[in-house]
């Protein structure tokens, strides 16, 4: 992990055990910093807050207050963080179940979600239980018992089901037009290599690593090769032919979603 961002996490756990006290139960890192593929300038900083009991809202504005970029200056590209209470967070649940959620740093818009039902449709609800479930297999504890036991996985029908709509709402994003290079679509091409692992093998990799276990097993390797090299500082692949590698893994992860899996979190 970057140094800065080991310190910024210290104070961070220090000024969230501030705010909430005995309340607090653990404080853990996601995404990228978890995944040992954190890189300077890109990567954001993921963490997930986990209290024993609801917070009310004066307590939500106070934390916010105290974690947004301006009072806690962020060396990442953002931090985005997300709290959560613990029987939520081991309940295994589809929807999105948080108390807080806080976007903010340098290059990322400022956003503070005080209720999931505040949380637009169209910014994606599927997000929070695929988070959760990365927390249970590779969660970095900072604060609290391991990670493992305080998150659970989504049931593997509702899991299938998030990835599809992660999927599909990432294809619906405007990609520019022609074969042209299209910034970002070296992510969407190496988030839809995630999700392939994740269905295939049943493991969260890193996209990058994702990405080259695809290569190694015989998935198209150039557009995969180009969109890692996208990451440090390459030419990105088109949109036509990342979308096309989106829609054949949506193709495969929706193929085998049950029926009866819980309803998807819109």
């Amino acid at each position: 992990m970057d140094g800065d961002v080991h310190g910024y996490l210290d104070e961070l756990v220090s000024r969230a055990r501030q705010e909430l006290g005995d309340n607090l139960v653990g404080a853990y890192a996601a995404g990228s910093v978890s995944l040992d593929a954190y890189q300077p300038g890109r990567s954001d900083v993921d963490v997930a807050l986990v209290v024993a009991a609801p917070l009310d809202g004066p307590t939500k504005r106070a934390l916010v207050d105290r974690l947004r970029h301006e009072a806690l200056p962020c060396p990442a590209r953002g931090l985005e963080l997300v709290a959560y209470r613990r029987d939520v967070a081991g309940s295994g649940t589809p929807q999105p179940g948080f108390e807080v959620e806080l976007n903010t740093g340098r290059a990322m818009p400022f956003r503070a979600t005080y209720e999931p039902a505040d949380r637009p449709a169209a910014d994606g609800h599927f997000w929070y239980a695929l988070d959760r479930s990365i927390l249970h297999q590779s969660g970095l504890t900072l604060l609290g018992p391991p990670a493992a036991e305080v998150f659970a996985d989504p049931s593997p029908g509702d899991l299938r089901r998030l990835l599809a709509d992660a999927l599909a709402w990432r294809l619906a994003l405007p990609t520019p037009a022609g074969d042209g290079p299209a910034p970002g679509a070296e992510d969407a091409v190496l988030g839809a290599c995630r999700s392939l692992v994740k269905v295939r093998d049943g493991v969260w990799l890193a996209k990058v690593d994702a990405g080259r276990r695809l290569i190694d097993r015989g998935e198209p390797a150039d557009l995969i090769r180009r969109s890692i090299a996208a990451r440090r500082g390459g030419p990105p692949p088109s949109g036509t032919e990342a979308r096309a590698f989106q829609r054949r893994v949506l193709a495969e992860v929706a193929a085998h979603v049950p029926s009866s899996a819980g309803s998807s979190p819109r």
